[in-house]
């Protein structure tokens, strides 16, 4: 619970500071600023693999989305059949990633990192697809500010746990638990037997 309420206040204290320093140096972090921290956050939270990994992955999937933006601003029709190929490649190509990877990096970490530019960049492109060089780059600046002070706040008030540390050896105690007690059980009940039986 406490630990929850520091993580809490440091991303609250990131956002502010996104916005605040945003407004006065003209980045324009405000409108991706609680996007970008929470996120940043969620990749520094979650156990599962080691910290660098998951950054990786959420770098895969960033960068697979940018080259799909740049893709369908060049090589596909602006139609739905053209959006639906672009998400279809981006996908797959952060899929193609991980697996060869071979489980070092987390699927959902480059998912995710795909969603993120394409959730903060869909209506810029959209407003004007010729300027994709431009746009896409001040996006992609602007994300990154943001995703790292919300990483840099988890990291800074919660600890970085590997999920086969915590998550897997609880289940794993228990199992092999229930296991022996279910050994026993059948030990006590074929003895009761050969007693009724004598």
């Amino acid at each position: 619970m406490r630990r929850t309420m520091l993580v809490g206040l440091s991303l609250a204290v990131a956002a502010v500071v996104a916005v605040l320093v945003g407004a006065a140096s003209g980045l324009e972090l405000e409108s991706v600023a609680l996007v970008g921290v929470t996120i940043g956050a969620v990749v520094a939270l979650v156990p599962d693999r080691t910290p660098p990994a998951r950054v990786a992955g959420f770098f895969v999937g960033f960068a697979a989305a940018w080259v799909g933006y740049a893709v369908r601003a060049t090589a596909l029709p602006d139609s739905a059949g053209g959006k639906a190929v672009a998400v279809a490649l981006v996908v797959l190509a952060c899929t193609a990633v991980v697996m060869a990877a071979r489980g070092r990096m987390p699927l959902w970490a480059a998912l995710l990192g795909a969603g993120a530019f394409a959730g903060s960049y869909e209506s810029v492109y959209a407003a004007a697809p010729p300027e994709m060089a431009s746009t896409s780059m001040s996006t992609a600046t602007t994300m990154l500010l943001t995703l790292a002070l919300g990483f840099l706040a988890a990291v800074a008030s919660a600890p970085l746990v590997r999920r086969d540390e915590t998550t897997h050896s609880l289940p794993t105690q228990r199992a092999s638990e229930v296991e022996s007690d279910l050994e026993y059980d059948e030990l006590v009940t074929d003895e009761s037997i050969l007693e009724n039986v004598r």
